[in-house]
C-alpha cells in the first residue's frame, strides 16, 4: 500500500510537470528560443523531482507541504492555460470569419498573456480568501422525536490547528459561536495538524478555552485520522486541559433546556479498533434524540438505517482544490453537503481549517449553524 501510494504521487507530479511545462512554454512564446525551451521542461522537471526526494527524505520539517505547494502552482499553471485556451479558442473563430491584421495579432497574443498573468494571480488570491474567511451556512433540521425548544448547533470540522491556522483562526470561530448564538459547538475529528507542537508554542490553549467557556452548553468533540498519526494521547490531554469533552468510542447524555439528548463519538477508523455504532447505541435511549459524530462519512448507509437523528462529519475538504470535489463526491454517498436518508440527517463539512498549505478552490472554509427542532 505504500509504494503503491509513492508511485502513484511520483505520476502524477510528472503529470502535473508535462503540463505545467507545456503551458509556460506557450507563455513564453514570444520570447522563447531553443535554449529557453529545453531550459523550462529541465527546470520544472528537476523543481518537482528534487521536492520529491527532500520529502521522502525527510529533509527538514514539513517538506510535503513544499510539495503540495508546488503541485498546487503547477496546477494553477495548467488551470490558467485552459482559462485563456478558450479565449484562444474564440479568437480563432472570430479570425475565420474576419479579416485580423497582423498588428491586431500581436497586441491579442500579448493581451492574452497578461490574462494568463492575471489570471494566474486571481486564483491564488482567491484560494488564499477561502481558506482563511470562513462562510456560515445556516440549516434547520425538524427531527421525529420530542424536543420543546429549538437547539442551535454548531459545526466546525477539520480546523488542523497548527502554525498555519493558529490564534486568529480560534478567535475568529468564537466570535462567529457569539454572533450566530449557537448553544453548542461539535469538532468532529482533525482538531490538530498532526501534533500539538504549534498548539504549544503559540499557547492556542487560552484562546481555545475562551472560547470553550462561552459556548453555554459545551464543546464536543471525536478524533480524526490526523489526531490518531502517533499523538493522540497529548493531543487529547490539551483538548481536555482547554474545556473540550472528548466523545471516543463514547457515549453522553446532556440537557438543553431540559430536554434530554445524547451525543455519541466514534474515533476515526484509522483506529483499527473502535467500537461498533451499533454497540455505542446500545447505550443509549432511542427514543430520545440522538446525535452522532464520525470523522468520515464513509459509514452514512449503516446509519441510515439506525436511529440516529443528526450524523456530523467531516474528512473531505470537499475536495479542498478543483477538481478533487468530483472525486470525494464520486467515491462518497455524501462527500459534502447535506441530505435526508430514511429518517436520519447526514451533514459533511468542508471543514474550517485546511490541510497542508492554506489554499481552497472550489471549496470554502465553513461552519454549519444547524437549528435542531422536534415534536413539542
Amino acid at each position: 500500500m505504500r509504494y503503491t501510494f509513492f508511485i502513484t504521487v511520483f505520476m502524477l507530479l510528472q503529470l502535473f510537470s508535462t503540463g505545467a511545462a507545456l503551458s509556460l512554454q506557450w507563455w513564453l512564446a514570444p520570447w522563447s528560443t531553443f535554449i529557453s525551451k529545453v531550459a523550462v521542461w529541465v527546470i520544472v522537471f528537476a523543481i518537482t523531482n528534487i521536492l520529491l526526494a527532500l520529502s521522502v527524505k525527510r529533509a527538514f520539517a514539513n517538506s510535503y507541504r513544499w510539495v503540495s505547494m508546488w503541485m498546487l502552482i503547477m496546477h494553477f499553471i495548467m488551470l490558467t492555460a485552459l482559462v485563456i485556451s478558450i479565449f484562444y479558442g474564440g479568437y480563432w473563430l472570430l479570425s475565420s470569419f474576419t479579416s485580423v491584421g497582423s498588428m491586431q495579432s500581436i497586441r491579442l497574443e500579448v493581451g492574452l498573456r497578461v490574462l494568463a498573468l492575471f489570471t494566474f494571480i486571481g486564483l491564488f488570491v482567491y484560494a488564499l480568501y477561502s481558506a482563511y474567511v470562513p462562510v456560515v451556512r445556516e440549516l434547520r433540521i425538524q427531527i421525529d422525536k420530542h424536543l420543546s425548544h429549538p437547539l442551535r448547533l454548531a459545526l466546525a470540522s477539520d480546523l488542523h490547528i497548527g502554525r498555519l491556522f493558529g490564534n486568529r483562526a480560534i478567535d475568529k470561530l468564537h466570535k462567529l459561536l457569539i454572533d450566530n448564538r449557537a448553544d453548542i459547538l461539535l469538532m468532529p475529528g482533525d482538531i490538530m495538524d498532526d501534533n500539538t507542537q504549534a498548539f504549544n508554542d503559540y499557547n492556542m490553549a487560552a484562546n481555545l478555552a475562551k472560547l470553550c467557556a462561552a459556548v453555554p452548553y459545551g464543546v464536543y468533540a471525536t478524533l480524526g485520522n490526523h489526531d490518531l498519526y502517533g499523538h493522540e494521547q497529548s493531543i487529547s490531554e490539551a483538548l481536555r486541559e482547554a474545556g473540550v469533552q472528548l466523545l471516543n468510542d463514547e457515549v453522553l447524555r446532556i440537557e438543553h433546556k431540559g430536554d434530554p439528548l445524547w451525543l455519541v463519538g466514534r474515533f476515526d477508523n484509522h483506529k483499527s479498533q473502535r467500537v461498533a455504532t451499533t454497540d455505542l447505541l446500545a447505550q443509549t435511549d432511542m427514543a430520545e434524540p440522538i446525535i452522532l459524530l464520525d470523522h468520515r462519512p464513509s459509514d452514512i448507509m449503516e446509519h441510515s438505517q439506525l436511529p440516529i437523528d443528526l450524523q456530523v462529519s467531516g474528512h473531505t475538504h470537499n475536495g479542498q482544490v478543483f477538481p478533487a470535489n468530483f472525486i470525494v463526491n464520486a467515491i462518497n454517498r455524501i462527500g459534502y453537503g447535506y441530505e435526508t436518508i430514511n429518517q436520519g440527517h447526514f451533514v459533511v463539512s468542508s471543514g474550517y481549517g485546511f490541510w497542508g498549505i492554506p489554499f481552497r478552490l472550489g471549496s470554502r472554509a465553513e461552519i454549519w449553524l444547524i437549528t435542531l427542532t422536534g415534536n413539542k
